[in-house]
């Protein structure tokens, strides 16, 4: 009897640690939207990585024309949003675009729409995007926005560095850029 319960035992502590590797093995990655962020003067619902950092994405950059790359300093500035597989990826509610992933050198990116997606290093806080508006490698860095995919225009700039746009139309143009030697 005695002989039998530890073998029990040990059957199920093996099935534990099995399935306990099994689930930390099977990760997944998940962009979440945080509601009322703070976009240079505004509030809005942007997306977010798992640990609570603004996604965003660089006008004209695409798996077939990469304007963000590691060979141009880029990804100093702008990490990718890397994931470890293209299983298990999910989205919030309010978010649009196809997500997808992108084979670059030695690791997996995320993709929405087909756009890259960055965070920026410059954002200090979660649920804040100070890099909206931003025009350097060759584009505009767009924070993506509840109900916009990665292929639109990412939401309004309404950035603190350069246009701030209200309905579409340009109000002013105080273009600073934070990295000079990348700027255009």
């Amino acid at each position: 009897m005695r002989r039998h319960l530890i073998l029990l035992l040990a059957g199920m502590a093996g099935f534990s640690v099995a399935l306990v590797a099994g689930i930390a093995g099977a990760k997944s990655f998940t962009l979440g939207l945080a509601k009322h962020a703070s976009v240079g003067a505004s509030h809005e619902s942007i997306v977010v990585n798992g640990r609570g950092f603004a996604v965003y994405k660089l006008s004209g950059d695409s798996a077939r024309h990469p304007k963000c790359t590691a060979s141009n300093q880029c990804f100093t500035f702008w990490p990718p949003v890397k994931v470890k597989s293209a299983k298990g990826l999910s989205k919030a509610p309010g978010i649009k675009g196809t997500l997808g992933t992108w084979r670059r050198g030695g690791f997996l990116q995320l993709t929405l729409g087909g756009h890259p997606l960055y965070t920026y290093s410059g954002d200090s806080r979660r649920h804040s995007a100070s890099g909206n508006g931003i025009k350097t490698f060759g584009g505009t860095w767009h924070v993506i926005s509840e109900g916009t995919s990665g292929s639109g225009s990412g939401g309004t700039t309404t950035g603190t560095t350069t246009t701030t746009t209200t309905t579409g139309t340009t109000t002013g143009t105080t273009s600073t850029c934070a990295y000079p030697p990348y700027c255009y």
